[in-house]
C-alpha cells in the first residue's frame, strides 16, 4: 500500500492535517506513507515518525526564477520532482489542500483513488475520483479528519507527533542558558501575523510584557520569523528584553514552546505550534472564526471583540477595530486565569 498526502502550506494548515497522518498510520500501520510539503513548512515534517519520504516542492523558489529568466535550474529541478514523484504508483492520493496547485500534484501523481473534497474551488476537483464533503463549520483539525474517517479510520481524538529532534534539543538548551531562562518559568509572546489585519498594537505587546515581567516575576520571550519586527515591540519596553526572533527553526521553536509556561500569540502558524506542542495558548481573534482555525484542544483561550462585521476574513481593513479593543488589561487577565488553572 502506498500513499501520498497533499498538503502543501502554510505552517498551520501542515500542523492542522498531523492527526490525520496520525490516523492513516495506524489504518495502515505497514504503508509507504510520503508526503508532499512545499519549503517554508517541510521542516515540521522531515524526520517524522509516520513517515516514509517527504517531498518538496520548492514552486515559490521555482517561479522566482523563472520570473527572473533563469529557466535552466527551475526545470531542471521540477522534472526532477515530477520523476521522483512517479518513482512510486500511489494506490491512495489525498488532497488536503483543495487549490489548483495541489491539485496540479494530484494529477502529476497518476494514483489510481484520488480523494479530495468536493469542490470546484480553482478547479481543484477536476483531477479526483473520489470526493467528501468540506463541512466548512468544523474546526480544521476535525475537516481533515473527515478524510481518514471515509477510509475506515477510529478518529475518536485528534492525535499531534511532532518529530523529535535532538539536535533542535541541545540548541534550544544552549539558547536559554544564554538568556537565563528556566523551564516553565517563562512565557513566550508571538506577535507576527502575515495579515496585517491580524496585528495587535506594538505598545500594547510592550505593555503587556513589562506586566508579566513585573507582577508575575516572569521573564518574556518574543518569537517570530524575523528579529527586526520584535525590535519594535522590544523598544518600547522597560523590563527584560528577550527577542528570539529569527533565531529559530520550526522544530527549534516547538522545543522552545514545550518548555514555555503558555505562549500568548496572534492567529497565526506558531500559535497551531504551541497548541501541538501541548502547552496552553492565548490567542487574540480579529478578523478570523477561531472556530474554524482557532487553538485546538481543551486549555486555550481565544480573546476576541463581537463585532457585527467579525469574522470578515479580510486581510486589509481600513480600521482594524476587532482588534484595536482587546486590552493588555483583558489579556493579563486570561493570562492570570491560565497560571490558576494549572
Amino acid at each position: 500500500m502506498n500513499i501520498l498526502i497533499v498538503k502543501l502550506s502554510a505552517i498551520g494548515d501542515v500542523i492542522h492535517t498531523l492527526p490525520s497522518l496520525a490516523a492513516l498510520r495506524r489504518l495502515y500501520p505497514d504503508a509507504h506513507i510520503t508526503w508532499v510539503v512545499e519549503e517554508a513548512a517541510a521542516d515540521l515534517i522531515r524526520n517524522h515518525p509516520c513517515l516514509n519520504d517527504v517531498l518538496v516542492s520548492r514552486r515559490k523558489t521555482w517561479s522566482r526564477g523563472l520570473l527572473n529568466g533563469h529557466l535552466k535550474q527551475p526545470f531542471q529541478e521540477m522534472r526532477s520532482f515530477i520523476k521522483t514523484l512517479r518513482e512510486r504508483d500511489y494506490d491512495i492520493v489525498i488532497d488536503f489542500h483543495g487549490l489548483f496547485k495541489s491539485s496540479v500534484i494530484v494529477f502529476l501523481s497518476r494514483g489510481k483513488r484520488k480523494l479530495g473534497y468536493d469542490s470546484l474551488q480553482e478547479l481543484s476537483g477536476l483531477f479526483l475520483s473520489e470526493k467528501i464533503p468540506e463541512d466548512m463549520s468544523k474546526h480544521a483539525v476535525d475537516r481533515y479528519l473527515d478524510f481518514p474517517r471515509y477510509l475506515g479510520a477510529k478518529t475518536d481524538a485528534a492525535e499531534f507527533i511532532l518529530p523529535s529532534s535532538s539536535d533542535a534539543e541541545r540548541s534550544i538548551i544552549k539558547l536559554m542558558e544564554a538568556h537565563g531562562l528556566e523551564d516553565k518559568k517563562f512565557m513566550a509572546i508571538n506577535p507576527v501575523a502575515y495579515w496585517e489585519t491580524k496585528l495587535w498594537d506594538d505598545e500594547k505587546f510592550a505593555h503587556l510584557a513589562d506586566m508579566v515581567c513585573r507582577q508575575l516575576n516572569m521573564k518574556v520571550v518574543f518569537t517570530g520569523e524575523k528579529k527586526e519586527p520584535i525590535e519594535k515591540i522590544t523598544s518600547l519596553m522597560t523590563e527584560e528584553k528577550i527577542n528570539l526572533g529569527g533565531a529559530t527553526t520550526l522544530p527549534e521553536l516547538a522545543c522552545l514552546y514545550k518548555r514555555a509556561r503558555l505562549l500568548i500569540t496572534t492567529d497565526s502558524g506558531p500559535m497551531h505550534l504551541a497548541a501541538a506542542a501541548g502547552i496552553p495558548v492565548i490567542a487574540l481573534f480579529g478578523p478570523t472564526d477561531p472556530a474554524r482555525t482557532g487553538p485546538y484542544g481543551a486549555g486555550h483561550t481565544v480573546l476576541r471583540t463581537e463585532m457585527p462585521c467579525s469574522p470578515c476574513f479580510l486581510k486589509k481593513c481600513s480600521t482594524k477595530q476587532c482588534m484595536k479593543d482587546i486590552s493588555p488589561s483583558q489579556v493579563f487577565a486570561a493570562i492570570e486565569k491560565t497560571l490558576t488553572k494549572e
